[in-house]
């Protein structure tokens, strides 16, 4: 798998940008924070999305952009992909606007898919592409720095047997779930077993004759019974009819004996309704007469020409209120028109003394502020007095640092240049003491096993009896040895205390510095304030002198409105007095039109009134045709009653209740003897039934047992199986172990021995549990992380490549891995290792990995480049732009980094 192109919109400091990847050995080169590792995790965003990231999707957006977009496009196994994935803000968060790839007969739409097809595509999810291909800065100790069961983790799942762990875990839970089963069966079994031999000690057959015998005798004895119950029940229901007979007639008798009654009060209620009707008439008609004496009074009282009320008509009263309407219209006209005359002129008057207090308030304001402006400038004044004085404060104390700087050993500017140079010396002096302790403990160790030994009577380098012995003189030279490293660590503790007293001295000259450079500044600030508040004094004084003029234009102004204001106030008040002339005229047409009102009003009462009593004496006419017809159905319903009186028959009727009552006494008694027969049946045939529900039970038990049987031998089968599978998937798993392990092991010091060949160590071990332990020339052990930090970094990038190399060269001899990337290796490097780094760069691409990209401010590793990318900033836009350097350059870089 290759990277061939990426392209960058709004992606971190990437405007926009495009860049070719191409095989070989990729440098892409810059200062720090210039955006160098942001081109690689594009690459890694584009093919995982946010799972790729550390961080938020706003964090990969440039600031202050809503919309950003990568696109990648990669070769695998011979095929060409391009993968897209868009964001767009979405209220206040980031989110994917789209993710695309499309490829050899895929066309993946959506995040989720397309991230899917990636890890099937490379057989890899974004965990396991760091953990194999991408060395992500600041990361390069992070499988040296494992645990041995992370170290294990990491590197089978990347081989694929956590595949085969999880098989033999998924077989382990099948082997306990069959067992649990086989368990529940194989108890199944016995409590059937104990069933069936339950039921067959129970004689279920001979109970069985003995209930259907007696049930027989009991169907017997229930049929006599029944057929008495049933001569008993039709002689019950004859004498039931003769009495529901007798029954009936009364009630009709009783009904009709209740219409009688109904009939006689109906016509005594319409009777007392009559006479009621009779006495509203009177009193209507009077209180006509009294409405009538009330409109004479009140057609008197209008100025309508009339000889009395019974003269009026419609047609005057119409007339009448024509006139009272014209006649408030003109009158409603002329107020409107007097009201709006005396609203205008009360407005103007008021809004005219409004603008009178809004001169006279500026005026005010005018003058206030006039006084502000007055004090302003006077604090100014002072301001600027002050200034001067602190200026002079500076001065002295910039003249008083300057003379530290005339005997120091750097000048002002160069101090910060001095103090990294005591530093560096420092820390190169102190790393030789902790090497020197280091080598000294080491040789102590060694004197105190060598002593022992030659107390023992063996030699103390090879253990073997001192006698003959070549090496007896170890002890004297580990003794010299460490009367060297003593001497040594005095020389350089004695160097280390003058560098730590030139440091002090050198960040006292910082500080000096510093302080200078501020105060310089703080004098320029001093100098601008100084000029401004003088600049302020003259601006206020000036300002107070046109407000005080501005006051008194105000004040004259004001004095004008308020004159306008009461010639207005006074021409109000005549329009005043006219509305209310009007207002008068228009209460005298309203009570006109209220006595006009006042006549119809009683007309139409005593219309009213004739209407009522006319329906008053109609509802009494029809009364009394009411009860004429209510008195002829009293005498049928009278009548009636009589015929049905002769109709019973009083003996008959005894004589069935006498019939109905022996019949009753007989049903009781054999009922009650019949439900204990029918219980007795019933029991027999639930015991029946029970019995042989007891015996399908046992047949039905003992074809349970034989599928149970069956069951249990099949169970017992498929545990076997499952057994043997778990212990497959284990043994295969550790033997797969065994084998990259021992592989890994060989191209882990392969690598290791091109970085350190001829050097302090020889060899490394990683076990079957992938614990790791570096062996130096002499046979010492060491723990990888007794290694000093560019060792350990070195160490760490070795194991990355054999992992690498193991995967690549493990799948049959293609090479469908990623590009191999590595972001800035030379962290934890000195000058020294970055050359080693640069060996294994060649080495892995004479292994035949087709892509390695390096990201890296260290001008050393140019020298490994097939491409040179460079990466730049731009200070004033804060943005990044990347370009290939030529061939010709490329080759000049080379050339300089080897001088």
């Amino acid at each position: 798998m290759r990277f061939e192109h990426i392209s960058l919109q709004n992606f971190k400091p990437y405007a926009d940008a495009d860049l070719d990847l191409r095989d070989g050995v990729t440098v892409i080169h810059g200062l720090n924070g210039s955006g160098k590792s942001s081109l690689l995790e594009a690459c890694f965003f584009a093919l995982y999305g946010a799972r790729a990231l550390d961080e938020t999707l706003d964090d990969v957006v440039t600031t202050g952009e809503d919309e950003a977009a990568v696109t990648l496009s990669f070769v695998h196994e011979g095929a060409s992909y391009r993968v897209e994935r868009r964001l767009r803000r979405s209220g206040e968060r980031m989110q994917t606007a789209s993710c695309t790839l499309s490829g050899p007969d895929a066309e993946i739409d959506g995040a989720t898919d397309v991230r899917a097809f990636v890890t099937d595509l490379l057989r890899m999810d974004a965990e396991a592409f760091v953990n194999c291909a991408y060395v992500r800065q600041g990361e390069v100790n992070k499988l040296i720095n494992a645990t041995p069961a992370q170290r294990q983790d990491t590197i089978d799942d990347l081989l694929q047997l956590g595949k085969l762990e999880e098989y033999r875990e998924r077989a382990g839970q099948a082997r306990l779930g069959v067992e649990d089963v086989l368990s529940e069966k194989r108890g199944a079994l016995s409590k059937l077993d104990s069933q069936i031999e339950e039921k067959e000690d129970a004689g279920l057959h001979e109970r069985l004759n003995e209930l259907e015998t007696e049930l027989g005798e009991v169907d017997d004895e229930i049929e006599r019974f029944e057929e008495n119950e049933a001569r008993a029940e039709e002689t019950l229901a004859e004498a039931e009819d003769v009495l529901d007979s007798y029954e009936e007639t009364k009630a009709k008798i009783d009904d009709v004996e209740a219409d009688i009654r109904e009939l006689e009060e109906t016509i005594r209620e319409d009777e007392s309704t009559r006479e009621e009707l009779r006495e509203a008439v009177v009193e209507r008609r009077e209180r006509i007469d009294d409405l009538e004496a009330t409109l004479e009074s009140a057609v008197d009282a209008t100025d309508l020409d009339a000889s009395g009320p019974a003269a009026l008509d419609d047609d005057a009263l119409e007339a009448r209120r024509e006139e009272l309407d014209s006649a408030e219209e003109e009158v409603r006209e002329d107020l409107q028109e007097a009201r709006q005359r005396e609203t205008m002129l009360s407005n103007q008057a008021e809004k005219l003394r409004e603008r009178a207090a809004e001169f006279e308030s500026r005026a005010e304001e005018a003058r206030e502020r006039a006084a502000e402006a007055d004090s302003s400038a006077a604090d100014a004044e002072e301001r600027a007095e002050a200034r001067r004085e602190e200026r002079a404060d500076v001065d002295d104390e910039i003249e008083s640092l300057r003379e530290r700087f005339e005997n120091a050993p750097a000048e002002p500017g160069d101090a910060d240049e001095h103090r990294e140079s005591v530093q560096a010396d420092l820390r190169e002096v102190r790393d030789e003491i902790a090497d020197a302790r280091a080598e000294m403990e080491s040789v102590r160790e060694r004197l105190d096993e060598a002593t022992a030994l030659r107390e023992e009577g063996k030699c103390p380098e090879c253990g073997q009896p001192v006698e003959g012995s070549p090496h007896v003189d170890a002890i004297g030279e580990y003794e010299a040895r460490i009367e060297e490293l003593e001497a040594a660590l005095d020389d350089l503790r004695e160097r280390r205390d003058e560098l730590e007293s030139r440091l002090e001295t050198a960040e006292a000259l910082v500080e000096a510095e510093t302080r200078l450079g501020n105060l310089r500044e703080k004098r320029s600030l001093l100098e601008d304030s100084v000029a401004d508040a003088e600049s302020t004094a003259e601006e206020r004084r000036e300002e107070a002198a046109s407000l005080r003029e501005d006051a008194a234009e105000f004040e004259s102004q004001a004095e004008e409105k308020r004159e306008a204001a009461e010639s207005q106030a006074e021409a109000a008040a005549d329009a005043a007095e006219r509305v209310a002339d009007l207002e008068e005229q228009l209460d005298g047409v309203e009570a006109a039109r209220e006595r006009l009102d006042r006549v119809e009003t009683l007309r139409e009462q005593i219309v009213e009134l004739e209407s009522e009593i006319e329906t008053r004496r109609e509802r009494r006419e029809t009364i009394a045709d009411r009860n004429d017809e209510r008195r002829e159905y009293l005498q049928e319903k009278r009548e009636r009653r009589d015929e049905l009186a002769e109709a019973v028959d009083e003996s008959r009727v005894e004589t069935a209740r006498e019939n109905k009552q022996e019949a009753e006494t007989y049903l009781e008694n054999v009922e009650v003897k019949l439900e204990e027969l029918r219980e007795r049946r019933d029991e027999l045939q639930n015991d029946i039934g029970s019995v042989k529900g007891e015996l399908s039970q046992l047949e039905s038990l003992r074809e349970d047992r034989e599928r149970v049987r069956e069951r249990v031998a099949d169970l017992e089968s498929l545990h076997e199986e499952v057994s043997t599978l778990e212990s497959t998937y284990s043994d295969l798993r550790a033997e797969l172990r065994k084998r990259n392990v021992e592989t890994l092991e060989r191209m882990l010091n392969e690598t290791f021995d091109l970085v350190y060949g001829n050097d302090a160590y020889s060899r490394i071990r990683l076990d079957d549990e992938y614990d790791l332990t570096v062996f130096q020339k002499d046979g010492t052990a060491l723990e990888p992380e007794q290694l000093s930090g560019g060792e350990r970094a070195l160490f760490n990038l070795s194991l990355r490549c054999a992992i690498y190399r193991l995967l690549a060269e493990g799948i049959e001899g293609a090479a469908p891995m990623p590009p191999l990337i590595l972001d800035e290796p030379t962290v934890f490097l000195d000058s020294g290792h970055v050359s080693r780094l640069v060996d294994l760069v060649e080495e892995m691409r004479s292994l035949g990995v087709k892509q390695i990209l390096i990201v890296s401010h260290d001008d050393e590793l140019v020298a490994a480049a097939d491409d040179l990318v460079t990466v730049e900033k731009d200070p004033t836009s804060n943005r990044s732009s990347v370009d290939r350097v030529d061939d010709a350059s490329l080759a000049a870089v080379a050339a300089e980094s080897d001088d």
